[in-house]
């Protein structure tokens, strides 16, 4: 029995009703492709009288935008079944994005606007990784949550496939490689994707060899420790079997590769043994024994012909971590206040699971060695020096090592410091008097709590940030300092290793 056949039941997205599912072959008529387009589901029968969002003010708990006053939305894209993305173009730069266009009218349960938030801070922690679409901003007006992100004009993987028939194994190992990579990005960095499927990779450009991203991330979840997952989620065809069983973890991701690694060679049997070898262990039915993406990256099939490995990759971390390193004390422990503050928040579960990661001995802190091999298995082909340097950038209290918080605060995603009333908490955490200004005594008060009181760096510091020359901070130049650098136009996060 082919893997299709085997893998033939029927699965639909609802946020209403349960459907049943049938895993028998003989309920679902062999498609005329073996690997047809397929639909998400995510159901849960406990949210079918979910809350209308008519009473509850914005979904993105923010004032409404009107989208048009900065993009001009072109011709449609394409169509799902809570929206519809759009081509638009940036009016100030007339950069050329696209843009997803959610209706408020079908968010109609909690559940529904919950799942809007959770994509969003998903998209927002992992942009700037390999291989995954870059996230540009939400907008929100009466009708519709805009969601804009890169433009990929190169169509979808799955279109490539059907269009192309099969692939070479060198061409497989290509693709696989890229796929498995944002599997090993996302598990790294706290998410589970829980939809990955060819639709859901996109290619850069037209070009025969043109880079993918994974797009999509309306499934995804931050990973909790010790939780066993039990939605029903997934697409026909791609879901691993223990999501059926409604137990289940990370590993249904590497399921999911595997099966399109599956539809890349089918094309072409016999493959040779290699490419069966690393199959056999992506599609292992016992998580437990399934290969892991880091361990998939590191087969020998895999790597095989492929020069993705001699590349350096200048993941998100990485660069968050480069700018982190250029900013003056003061803005290091303002992030600090924010990111103690933010510590419930659904973007740190992410960054909880990335330092328990890195921390391979479970201490409880970082040491430069962790830190040297946590960058390593993300891509970076930094030297020793640059390793040393953003250790000293991170380690706020000159300890030697990163502790949790060192960590939230150095790879906590910039978009944070948009947010008005984290800016209000880590000035008030200064200006102890309430008088609206930080003052030289309060500022080396704060700093001396954290080993960095020396009249030096408050001298640094005050010559940076008091703009006005009067030998205090007050809010607007503290607002100054900490938008400074945050962002460039196009919304990547600049390495400013040079400033």
């Amino acid at each position: 029995m082919g893997l299709c056949q085997s893998l033939g039941f029927c699965l639909r997205r609802s946020h209403s009703h349960e459907i049943p599912i049938s895993s028998s072959s003989e309920s679902s008529p062999r498609p005329s492709h073996p690997f047809p387009k397929t639909t998400p589901q995510h159901f849960n029968p406990s949210s079918s009288k979910g809350t209308s969002s008519s009473g509850i003010g914005t979904i993105l708990l923010k004032p409404y935008v009107d989208v048009t006053t900065i993009y001009d939305l072109d011709k449609e894209l394409g169509r799902g079944q809570f929206g519809i993305t759009y081509l638009c173009t940036e009016k100030a730069t007339g950069r050329k994005y696209a843009c997803k266009s959610i209706s408020r009218r079908k968010l109609s349960t909690d559940r529904d606007i919950e799942d809007v938030r959770r994509e969003i801070s998903i998209m927002q922690h992992l942009t700037g990784q390999p291989n995954i679409v870059e996230f540009k901003g939400a907008y929100e007006d009466r009708q519709n949550v805009h969601l804009v992100m890169e433009l990929c004009s190169g169509g979808e993987l799955f279109d490539r496939i059907i269009a192309k028939g099969s692939y070479s194994e060198r061409q497989a190992a290509s693709i696989c490689r890229q796929v498995v990579n944002v599997v090993n990005a996302c598990h790294f960095m706290g998410v589970m994707h829980r939809d990955l499927k060819p639709e859901n990779f996109l290619l850069v450009s037209k070009d025969e060899i043109s880079p993918i991203k994974a797009t999509d991330f309306g499934l995804s979840v931050f990973i909790e420790e010790g939780r066993t997952y039990k939605d029903l989620v997934g697409s026909a065809y791609y879901v691993a079997p223990e999501v059926l069983n409604r137990k289940y973890g990370k590993e249904i991701d590497v399921w999911s590769a595997g099966v399109i690694l599956y539809i890349l060679l089918s094309g072409v049997p016999p493959f040779w043994g290699g490419a069966k070898d690393l199959i056999r262990k992506m599609l292992a039915r016992d998580p437990k024994k399934r290969i892991t993406a880091a361990q998939a990256l590191e087969h020998p099939w895999l790597k095989e012909g492929g020069d993705a490995s001699d590349k350096p990759i200048d993941s998100a971390v990485l660069s968050r971590l480069k700018q982190f390193r250029v900013m003056n004390k003061l803005k290091k422990l303002a992030l600090k206040v924010i990111a103690e503050s933010l510590s419930t928040e659904e973007e740190i579960k992410g960054l909880q699971q990335m330092f328990k990661n890195i921390d391979t001995d479970g201490s409880g802190t970082i040491t430069l060695g962790e830190l040297r091999d946590g960058l390593a298995r993300l891509g970076s082909k930094l030297t020793e020096t640059e390793i040393k340097q953003l250790m000293d950038a991170a380690d706020v209290d000159n300890s030697g090592t990163i502790d949790y918080i060192e960590f939230i605060t150095a790879t906590m995603h910039r978009h944070r410091l948009e947010r008005e009333e984290n800016i209000v908490k880590a000035f008030q955490f200064f200006d102890k008097d309430n008088s609206g200004f930080i003052t030289r005594d309060e500022l080396r008060q704060a700093m001396t709590q954290y080993g960095m009181g020396d009249e030096a760096t408050i001298d640094e510091v005050i010559e940076d940030v008091d703009t006005d020359k009067d030998g205090r901070i007050n809010y607007e130049e503290f607002v100054a300092m900490m938008k400074r650098g945050t962002h460039d136009g196009d919304g990547n996060w600049q390495r400013q290793m040079n400033s």
